[in-house]
């Protein structure tokens, strides 16, 4: 547990001051009696009297004190709540390569299937947004409660070439921000992608959008982007340039590989390319951006990972203020501490 207000917790030395302030009440009470009193009479008295009910009621009421005092201090703790996100970006990959039949009955319909079981489970008000990505990246799909027009847009998947990691996540983070203006073409360099592909860049815009100052990774828990791919980046920016561009914005990126790790040949009509599950990037892409990255080798495989990534949106564990238990307890503490006096002694305290 932490504090966010240290310096508050010095107000605890007060604790003690009004226990031994209590003690010493008690032990004048005690010789007042003595002094005016019938000395058998106040010894029938004393055995008779409440005995140790009496120290119940202070002493809860020092508990009350405890606890009020530490949450003036601010304390906060890692707990599992429930998710504040109310978008989620599915980006899926539709390259050639997702026909291979390494993952039963091949790569794309058991992405497709996941991602339909994925979205069912989803909480009603969350709002789903798809993004396919091969050469280049688009959003098929704008955030919607709709979930018959997601499954639509998942059914209507072509197959193209190339893999575009970089541009997937950059059109995923302008559907969370509509209105920031962010386009692949700002991690262009010199009209060219990092590989040496020419690509067209439009002229700057005089008005365009200063980039917003960064926050920390993983702090934005409105939104959330998950990639799903099974090959490496062959055009478009650095994944790990758009990776940074999500982490200065705090949107979380969780990264799925599909299909093969060592690298495979696949054939299809007359041509054949050789895909690898470029995992180094993918673990670096979640790291950077404060997620996970899961490996699903086969389709059961890839239903679980949706199926534990559903559970990661819907309930996690993150650190929180929990200054307003503290108070809660304290106040539920001093209003027994005061019950029960009223019913032993007919007073409060």
């Amino acid at each position: 547990m932490k504090f966010l207000w240290p310096e508050a917790l010095a107000l605890l030395l007060l604790v003690p001051l009004v226990a031994a302030a209590y003690l010493w009440l008690l032990a004048r009470r005690k010789r007042v009696a003595v002094r005016y009193a019938n000395l058998p009479l106040v010894r029938e008295a004393m055995g008779r009297g409440p005995g140790w009910r009496r120290h119940v009621p202070p002493s809860l009421f020092l508990l009350a004190l405890t606890l009020l005092m530490l949450a003036t201090a601010r304390p906060t703790a890692v707990v599992t709540l429930p998710s504040q996100h109310r978008t989620v970006i599915l980006a899926m990959d539709v390259s050639g390569s997702m026909r291979a039949t390494d993952v039963q009955p091949n790569r794309l319909v058991a992405a497709q299937e996941a991602a339909k079981a994925f979205i069912a489970d989803q909480p009603p008000f969350t709002r789903i947004g798809i993004v396919s990505f091969a050469g280049t990246a688009a959003l098929v799909q704008p955030p919607t409660q709709n979930r018959e027009d997601l499954l639509a847009a998942i059914d209507r998947f072509q197959l193209q070439r190339a893999t575009a990691i970089g541009s997937a996540i950059v059109v995923s983070l302008a559907a969370i921000f509509p209105d920031a203006g962010i386009e692949v073409s700002q991690l262009v360099q010199g009209g060219r992608d990092r590989r040496g592909a020419a690509l067209e860049v439009p002229k700057k815009d005089e008005t365009a959008k200063a980039p917003p100052k960064p926050v920390p990774p993983g702090s934005y828990e409105s939104a959330v982007i998950i990639l799903l791919t099974d090959g490496q980046r062959t055009t478009g920016p650095d994944p790990l340039d758009a990776a940074k561009m999500a982490a200065d914005r705090g949107v979380r990126v969780f990264t799925v590989g599909i299909g093969t790790k060592e690298g495979e040949v696949i054939g299809f009509e007359g041509w054949s390319m050789r895909v690898r599950l470029d995992e180094e990037t993918l673990t670096q892409v979640a790291n950077v951006t404060q997620a996970e990255y899961f490996y699903a080798g086969s389709a059961p495989d890839l239903k679980k990972v949706y199926e534990n990534l559903n559970s990661r949106l819907v309930l996690e564990r993150r650190e929180t203020e929990v200054s307003a238990l503290f108070a809660g307890a304290g106040a539920l503490v001093a209003l027994l501490a005061a019950a029960l006096s009223v019913l032993w002694f007919h007073r409060i305290l």
